[in-house]
């Protein structure tokens, strides 16, 4: 069996390759071109503009971003000028095709970019309480999620894919994720960035994050897994760890012999320009590998910051600078674009995942933060701080809606939840640090 599931993966390698290199060019037209540049002007300008206003009002700029492409998508702009909304984008499949590889260029350059701001930020000291904070924001949700379809009916929200596996791991990635980049702006804007406590949150979502998108890369495995076997459910997982064990730990060292090599063009031609060309291969490896691109990129990453350090730091600010102030705005655009309000948002629904996440997560972390901190607010604190899910929620939402794993509604929900939490987290420590309480007391 497991022979014969090698030979599979090995056909369906071979077949993406071969479709790879035997593939027609598609060329615009000057009037297709004309509307695709109008899409892309319009997306990054709406994206930018209230991503702008809403840090004037003290809010995540994420939130901004995706509100402008929801205005400018069916919600909105289909609603009241279906015209306009049809002329934009419901006209040729090509420009479809072109807005979808832009869309994920951004999410692709958003995880690279995640990956290499990964370090460590934690003292020896602080072990004691980050593995007991990460076992209670990270295992215990975990498995509520993974239980919760036994006690409430998720089928009505499964994707194409039909896959019931999948969809349950995504409803436990769902219920403890948490958002290193919109938690790192709310403590960049309210300049506790630098605290004790600040360290102590982002250390343990780092590691976390590592840990939801390794699960969230076999989640995808398995859907392309064509016949249920514990063998074929096996492959993946297997593809997956390999992976991600042959990547950290053997990659790094090759790009520093390749550092050396006399004929290392690329390097020697642009820095930049290397750097980029590491993450789209990889993302291109994982891919005919049938392991997440997202994964693939967000490994590239971590090998970028563990092969070079801080010796191309001005190269990976510039790269930041680049994804942030185009590729990642129109990313985030692009998901409020596929926000239908009208049609795919379930009341209901969206406030009993709501209450399951938040719940779960905040019992969860507090749990675990009371052993180790006997202060209340201080638990509190963290319980609000692992419950912002931000940008990488909202990726979730986007892989597990793109591979079939859930459909429109439950994508929108995660959408929603992942803003709704932000805004949450981003109130109370605001409110927090203008009653001048501590963040962080830790009692002995």
């Amino acid at each position: 069996e497991m022979i014969r599931t090698a030979h599979l993966f090995y056909k369906s390698f071979l077949q993406k390759f071969t479709n790879l290199i035997m593939s027609d060019n598609i060329f615009l037209t000057n009037h297709e071109l004309t509307r695709t540049l109008c899409v892309i002007v319009s997306l990054l300008g709406f994206s930018q503009f209230f991503g702008f206003l809403f840090i004037k009002f003290k809010l995540p700029k994420v939130i901004g971003e995706i509100f402008g492409g929801m205005l400018l998508g069916p919600t909105f702009l289909g609603h009241y000028a279906p015209e306009v909304y049809t002329w934009l984008f419901n006209a040729y499949a090509e420009e479809g095709k072109i807005i979808s590889l832009i869309y994920w260029f951004g999410l692709l350059m958003l995880m690279f970019v995640s990956g290499f701001e990964i370090q460590k930020t934690f003292s020896k000291n602080d072990k004691k309480i980050i593995g007991a904070i990460l076992a209670g924001a990270t295992i215990i949700p975990f498995i509520a999620g993974w239980i919760t379809p036994q006690f409430y009916d998720f089928t009505p929200y499964i994707g194409r894919s039909g896959n019931f596996l999948a969809l349950q791991m995504v409803i436990a990635i769902a219920v403890a994720v948490t958002s290193i980049p919109v938690i790192s702006k709310i403590f960049i804007d309210l300049d506790i960035i630098k605290t004790h406590f600040a360290k102590i949150v982002l250390t343990i979502a780092t590691i976390q994050d590592i840990i939801l998108w390794v699960c969230l890369a076999i989640a995808t495995g398995i859907v392309s897994t064509q016949e249920i076997t514990y063998v074929n459910l096996a492959f993946p997982v297997l593809i997956t760890f390999l992976f991600f064990g042959l990547t950290i730990f053997l990659t790094p060292l090759i790009i520093k012999y390749s550092n050396l090599a006399k004929y290392n063009f690329l390097k020697k031609t642009s820095v930049s320009g290397y750097i980029l060309f590491i993450c789209f291969l990889f993302s291109a490896v994982a891919s005919l590998l049938d392991v997440n691109i997202v994964f693939g990129a967000f490994l590239a990453g971590i090998v970028v910051k563990l092969a070079y350090g801080e010796k191309f730091k001005e190269q990976l600010i510039y790269i930041k600078e680049i994804s942030f102030g185009l590729f990642t705005p129109l990313y985030f655009a692009i998901v409020g674009l596929k926000l239908n309000l009208l049609l795919n948002f379930d009341l209901q629904f969206f406030l009993i995942f709501l209450f399951i996440t938040t719940f779960f997560e905040t019992c969860g972390t507090l749990l675990a933060a009371r052993i180790i901190i006997k202060d209340w607010l201080s638990n509190f604190n963290l319980a609000i701080a692992m419950n912002t899910r931000g940008g990488p929620g909202i990726v979730l939402a986007t892989v597990a809606y793109e591979t079939g794993i859930i459909n429109e509604t439950f994508f929108v929900t995660l959408v929603l939840i992942a803003i709704t939490t932000s805004l949450m987290a981003g109130t109370w420590f605001r409110f927090v640090v203008g009653k001048g309480w501590d963040l962080l007391k830790i009692k002995t």
